[in-house]
């Protein structure tokens, strides 16, 4: 069961190949205010992001773009 005070969004992200660039990608997002959690995976691409509350996907993307990465999108 979903927690409904939190939101929880899967992106899409591309150039990610290691855990360095899952941290990269992690901490630049988890800086967003309202980020609780985030989870990179590089094999998948996916990056899962809890938050207090639904996101700008602006503010993600400028995020990932901040960290070298580009968001393709959700999944």
């Amino acid at each position: 069961m979903t927690d409904p005070k939190n939101s929880t969004t899967v992106y899409k992200v591309s150039g990610m190949t290691c855990g360095h660039c899952e941290g990269a990608v992690s901490q630049e997002i988890s800086a967003l205010e309202g980020v609780t959690a985030v989870a990179a995976v590089a094999k998948t691409g996916e990056v899962t992001v809890t938050s207090a509350a639904p996101l700008d996907e602006e503010a993600v993307r400028a995020a990932v773009d901040e960290a070298g990465y580009e968001l393709v999108g959700t999944a």
